[in-house]
């Protein structure tokens, strides 16, 4: 069977069940593209490597290919497609330490919104006021980009300072609470956007200049020309870069500095923290709580606390 065709099938048959693919999907397509739309039967371990191997040294996203190569041979192999599976018996260890998510410091928050207006110049495709409430909901509501992105205007419900999060990472829908001063810049935000006081409630929330549906791709490449501007790197090369998504990793954190500072049951509130950003459980939302100096800090002196306590009994 010709590759693009079982890879076709492949992707039809984890949807039907439930998965979303998305990123599978890109893999096996950019497979499809590196090896040619031959015979899968004819392709050999030497046309699989270079696409795995890339052109960069060897990260969790070799792995990741790995997988997912590997799950379409199994599916092949069950049907007769090909009678063996051509991949590398073993994964090379990485050659280059797992990414570790960005912690922006508040200052340097305050930086990236200031430099909004120099990313959204001229020739940008995004409005400085639409980048600006894009950046403020990844970070004051803990958002992913997606879910930013796939926000229509009924899903702003200002009276009740509450946003409906639909069809997420893992199909589930959420209200998400926002606090005054969110509430207050998306009620500003819908106040003085023309374009949605004439829209359907169905309308997404956020468009680019030309009144078509706000990309990732578009918000990415903004970012990371608010990034340069702000002036916030780290060292490590392009590779190591602050993300977007670390908006939402740094709410996190700054929210778990915050509950240490006013002393809060954080056994009580982390399950809460999970259901906030939309985890299916606590191990996701620990690999979010980043060490920093600042938690670190806290939580030392939470323990000092503690034990001095206990001392005294």
């Amino acid at each position: 069977m010709i590759l693009s065709a079982i890879v076709s099938q492949y992707i039809s048959h984890k949807r039907a069940l439930g998965y979303r693919f998305q990123t599978e999907d890109a893999i096996l397509r950019s497979f499809c593209r590196c090896v040619g739309d031959q015979p899968l039967a004819q392709i050999e371990p030497q046309d699989i490597l270079p696409f795995l191997n890339g052109n960069g040294p060897v990260t969790a996203y070799w792995e990741k290919k790995y997988r997912v190569l590997s799950g379409l041979y199994r599916f092949a192999l069950a049907r007769g497609c090909v009678v063996c599976i051509p991949l590398p018996r073993t994964v090379p260890a990485q050659t280059m330490p797992a990414f570790v998510p960005y912690i922006y410091t508040r200052a340097e928050l305050k930086r990236l919104l200031e430099a909004v207006p120099a990313a959204c110049c001229n020739r940008a495709r995004i409005d400085a006021d639409v980048f600006r409430t894009v950046l403020l909901l990844l970070y004051g509501a803990a958002l992913r980009i997606s879910e930013a992105l796939s926000l229509s205007i009924a899903d702003v419900d200002v009276p009740r300072a509450c946003l409906r999060v639909r069809g997420t990472k893992f199909y589930k829908t959420r209200d998400v609470p926002l606090g005054a001063d969110l509430t207050q810049v998306l009620s500003d935000y819908v106040r003085a956007n023309q374009r949605l006081q004439s829209a359907a409630a169905t309308a997404p929330l956020f468009c680019r200049r030309d009144g078509t549906p706000l990309t990732k791709s578009a918000v990415q490449g903004a970012f990371r020309r608010l990034r340069i501007a702000a002036g916030i790197v780290r060292e490590g090369g392009p590779r190591r870069q602050p993300r977007l998504h670390d908006l939402r990793h740094t709410a996190a954190v700054h929210r778990l500095i915050a509950w240490y500072r006013n002393g809060a049951d954080l056994n009580d509130l982390l399950p809460k923290l999970a259901t906030y950003l939309g985890h299916v459980d606590l191990s996701a939302t620990q690999r979010y709580l980043t060490m920093t100096a600042d938690l670190l800090h806290e939580a030392s002196l939470r323990f000092e606390r503690y034990a001095l306590e206990h001392a005294h009994e």
